[in-house]
């Protein structure tokens, strides 16, 4: 932590999608969700969302998926060791692109920033073609548009196919 502290800023606001399909997914988000709360202050939870598996290894279980809003003081590259620190912590391995997992931690966006480097790519790169990450996307921030195309959260939902989506009605 006393390396993420090292690197505070001014608070920008972080678009963060979480997803889990093996354990307790319910369970797992919103300890996720109370983890990050620490690292800034919560804006805005979605509702809960179940979702089929996109792509990875045939016969996973369906994801839970959700997403928040944090304001927070941490740099983009400090929040993700904080995501992926988060991920650990919850006991997550990764063994498999796409394959089941205890948890996932997704920073989608962060402010109007743009970033291309070797280990984080904001906006998140496949965030506007998913529709399990922007129907939840779309609860907490649904005016939020992307920083090269210009194009909302909301109007990319509205394209999207939303086949194997379902709001839950639950709240992270």
């Amino acid at each position: 932590m006393t390396e993420l502290l090292s690197e505070l800023r001014p608070c920008d606001l972080a678009l963060i999608a979480l997803g889990a399909n093996l354990g307790d997914p319910r369970a797992a988000l919103r300890q996720a969700r109370d983890v990050l709360a620490d690292v800034g202050e919560l804006q805005a939870t979605s509702w809960l969302y179940r979702t089929a598996p996109v792509g990875g290894p045939p016969g996973q279980p369906e994801y839970l998926n959700a997403a928040l809003s944090l304001a927070t003081p941490l740099s983009p590259q400090a929040l993700l060791l904080a995501l992926l620190g988060t991920e650990a912590l919850s006991g997550r391995v990764r063994l498999e692109r796409w394959g089941p997992r205890l948890l996932d931690l997704d920073l989608i966006g962060y402010g109007q920033r743009a970033l291309h480097t070797p280990r984080l790519t904001l906006p998140h790169p496949r965030a506007f073609e998913r529709a399990f990450v922007l129907a939840p996307l779309a609860d907490v921030a649904p005016g939020w548009r992307h920083p090269l195309t210009g194009e909302r959260v909301q109007d990319a939902l509205e394209r999207a196919d939303q086949a194997g989506l379902e709001r839950l009605d639950e709240r992270l």
